[in-house]
């Protein structure tokens, strides 16, 4: 008797462990520090060396007005929206506003959504001449490249020196606590979700909006995407940090350890010990790996790259919260360390090995409401990380204060999992990343447009067109690229509605052109069915032509359905009409300007009926 071999998705598995972990935890939670609690340096010397951070007094003044002016405009500018994103089948949107910024042509896929870059303007000749923003946004643009290049030289600096990561009055004390080993929980977040209380959030960790149930998804990594081909190790050093001491900020590597508290600490659960619960849990201590995207008609992806030398920051995913404006934030399950903004998860999209460079602004919300005042009137926001999949080390919860900076780097993002933690104010965070761009640029997109159009020739007299080779492989390599111009670039880019062209002009012109290479694309095709069609056609050369077609035609035909119902759905119908997504391209039966109907259902039966008289 054969075994059957059933395939279960890596989500669904993780959302089994994520319960039983959860069940096995009952009401108790497990234990995290802070810069208060004794062993905390012990800790992140020990097991968060990848996560460094650069407090705001060490950034220039000027810098820090620039890049908070320029946070500012975009937000005035509308520039920030909330995506529509693809979870789980279904149709979901961020609680974080954002916009991406970056290397002109450049763009960022999380969640099955493609960003495209607003360029910013930095001073190198083919950029310094753009003129496709306003003045304002263009030297808001400008700021963050120049917040980029001090990430670029500074996230690798320090290498193999320990820093304190705290200011004096909070080592004073955590020394005043002496024999204070608990670490701290939360009273009122309490497992009452049960085994589900993080298996919706996003994979951003983002939660959903009123139309919609909250969602959370641990770590869905991806590939192309690497928001983490995230499971992309992600980072390049050792752990490095900023010493404010005396209430002076110190150099950016100093040797100084937090007080006297370094030597291991007992920490154990409420009724519970740690151990106990690792033992018992031992199947929940599993690799959390990668699963590969849904990489809708792309083809041959390429190898994983691979950072080797300094960082270089290519694109900047900038968002924006505000807590006030939200109606539910979720408990953080595990710990108890309070309200999530964003849920745990691995960073996505990112060469393998390339740090992450965070900055941090909290400020005044969009209403004017202002966050100035004291700690105590004001909860600072938190970074929260643990080790992925492993019960037994405590988290950490390091706070932020606005103008702070923190990097992710050696393999911390892959390995460990990170969260941040609501506080009272509204709050920016520009987060840096060296996006995996092997496919996800415009060069590459127009290059594999040129690929498949090589082979189409068109006769200078008559204008008509022909195919130059028939080859099974060439047909399939071209209707691949065919299928991943209109799902991962065209669609994609309509889909977000015509929210870039109000910002920035920059993608108008290369989307219309890309669009007029793919109209070509469809001639291809129907060149290829006219071919297919002729009772000449040799016998296994034809029967090969009529199964690449039909393969190719079919999930055409069904990728245009399924962004066709996304783009009527419910969701996408509540945003405003600069905002709504366009389904596009989409044309009439008898449109004589294009070769093909959009709706394929007729030539998929025909293609199918030749196959079986073959």
């Amino acid at each position: 008797m054969t075994k059957q071999i059933v395939w279960v998705p890596q989500e669904h598995v993780r959302n089994i462990q994520r319960r039983k972990l959860l069940h096995e935890l009952g009401d108790q939670k497990i234990p995290f520090l802070g810069p208060s609690d004794r062993g905390f340096q012990h800790l992140w010397d020990s097991s968060y060396t990848g996560l460094v951070v650069r407090r705001s007094c060490s950034l220039p003044a000027e810098l820090h007005g620039r890049v908070q002016a320029a946070m500012l405009t975009l937000r005035s500018k509308g520039c920030l929206l909330r995506d529509l994103v693809r979870v789980r089948e279904r149709d979901v949107f961020t609680a974080v506003s954002r916009v991406l910024l970056g290397e002109p042509g450049h763009t960022y896929r999380y969640l099955d959504t493609r960003l495209f870059a607003i360029p910013w303007h930095s001073e190198d000749a083919e950029v310094r001449g753009l003129n496709c923003c306003d003045p304002d946004l263009s030297a808001a643009c400008k700021a963050l490249w120049e917040l980029n290049t001090l990430f670029c030289s500074d996230v690798s600096q320090g290498e193999g020196d320990k820093v304190t990561q705290c200011a004096k009055g909070e080592v004073d004390a955590k020394q005043g606590k002496e024999g204070d080993t608990e670490s701290k929980h939360s009273e009122d977040s309490k497992n009452s979700e049960g085994g589900d209380s993080e298996s919706r959030q996003s994979e951003e960790g983002d939660t959903e909006s009123k139309q919609s149930e909250e969602w959370d998804i641990e770590s869905k990594p991806s590939s192309e995407e690497g928001e983490s081909s995230q499971a992309k190790p992600s980072e390049s050093s050792v752990a490095a940090g900023l010493e404010l001491s005396e209430g002076k900020c110190q150099s950016w590597a100093t040797k100084t350890i937090i007080g006297t508290d370094t030597e291991p600490v007992e920490l154990g659960l409420q009724e519970k010990p740690v151990t106990h619960i690792k033992h018992s849990l031992s199947d929940h201590h599993i690799e959390d790996k990668e699963e590969q995207p849904s990489r809708q008609g792309c083809s041959q992806p390429s190898p994983p790259q691979v950072c080797t030398g300094p960082a270089k920051f290519n694109v900047t995913l900038l968002n924006y919260m505000d807590p006030a404006a939200m109606s539910h934030l979720k408990e953080e399950p595990y710990y108890g360390m309070g309200k999530m903004a964003v849920g745990w998860h691995h960073d996505e999209n990112l060469v393998s090995h390339s740090p992450v460079a965070v900055y941090s602004y909290s400020c005044h919300s969009d209403k004017g409401e202002s966050s100035e005042g004291s700690s105590d009137e004001k909860a600072s926001w938190r970074i929260g990380l643990k080790v992925a999949w492993d019960i037994h080390t405590p988290g950490l919860a390091l706070p932020l204060e606005s103008g702070d900076c923190y990097y992710m780097r050696d393999d911390l993002n892959s390995t460990h999992q990170h969260c941040v933690l609501a506080g009272d104010s509204a709050r920016f965070s520009s987060t840096h990343r060296v996006a995996e761009c092997s496919s996800g640029t415009l060069t590459y997109i127009q290059s594999r447009c040129q690929e498949a159009l090589s082979n189409l020739h068109t006769d200078p007299e008559t204008g008509s067109h022909s195919l130059l080779a028939l080859l099974p492989t060439t047909l399939q390599h071209c209707e691949e690229i065919h299928n991943e111009v209109e799902f991962e670039w065209l669609r994609q880019y309509w889909f977000q509605g015509r929210r870039y062209a109000r910002f920035c002009s920059w993608w108008t012109g290369p989307m219309e052109q890309l669009e007029n290479d793919w109209k070509l694309l469809e001639t291809m095709t129907m060149l290829s069915l006219a071919t297919l069609e002729e009772e000449g056609s040799a016998g296994e050369g034809r029967r090969e032509m009529a199964e690449t077609l039909l393969s190719a035609l079919t999930d055409r035909h069904q990728q245009r359905q399924t962004w066709r119902d996304r783009c009527h759905s419910s969701l996408a119908q509540t945003l405003p009409p600069e905002e709504a997504p366009v389904d596009r391209p989409f044309w009439g039966v008898d449109d004589p300007n294009m070769p093909l109907p959009f709706d394929l259902a007729d030539i998929i039966n025909k293609v199918e009926s030749l196959l079986w008289r073959m």
